[in-house]
């Protein structure tokens, strides 16, 4: 069943190709329309079961894709004057379904490794981390700010 995106969020299916010496995925591209502009670019990992969440950015756009095993992304629209205000998308994302995500500044997201190993996305943000003034927010996976359910286990440190 086809969910409705949270405005300004964007999916990409990517493509792989594949010969006897192995394969190539583009991951972006600034003649794609998903581009918007390159700031930094970075992985990052999850072991399995565990949740990165939440957390959004005020000015900076992110451009995930998972290269290794497989992630669940979650995405909350709490953005006050969006016309998907109160949205959750969900979206599985990795070696078995190649997918860019574009998530829009002030969108709440996270992310669950749904494998058995170690799972990598990697971000393509539009602005650089600042260190002195970091564009980070943060809530706990399991706030009640937010009606979606990772389905942790109650009293084990998560995210």
């Amino acid at each position: 069943m086809a969910q409705t995106l949270i405005d300004g969020v964007r999916l990409r299916q990517q493509r792989i190709n594949v010969d006897e010496r192995g394969f190539l995925m583009e991951i972006m591209r600034p003649d794609w329309d998903i581009f918007q502009k390159f700031g930094q670019a970075y992985v990052t990992s999850a072991y399995p079961g565990v949740v990165k969440a939440w957390h959004y950015h005020k000015r900076q756009w992110d451009h995930f894709t998972c290269i290794r095993g497989m992630m669940k992304v979650a995405l909350y629209d709490g953005r006050e004057d969006s016309p998907t205000r109160g949205i959750v998308n969900e979206v599985i994302i990795g070696e078995r379904n190649p997918v860019l995500i574009r998530i829009p500044p002030l969108v709440h997201h996270g992310f669950k490794c749904i494998g058995t190993e170690e799972a990598m996305i990697i971000n393509l943000p539009t602005e650089p981390y600042d260190y002195e003034h970091p564009d980070e927010f943060r809530l706990p996976p399991d706030t009640k700010e937010i009606p979606y359910d990772w389905g942790l286990t109650p009293g084990l440190k998560h995210g």
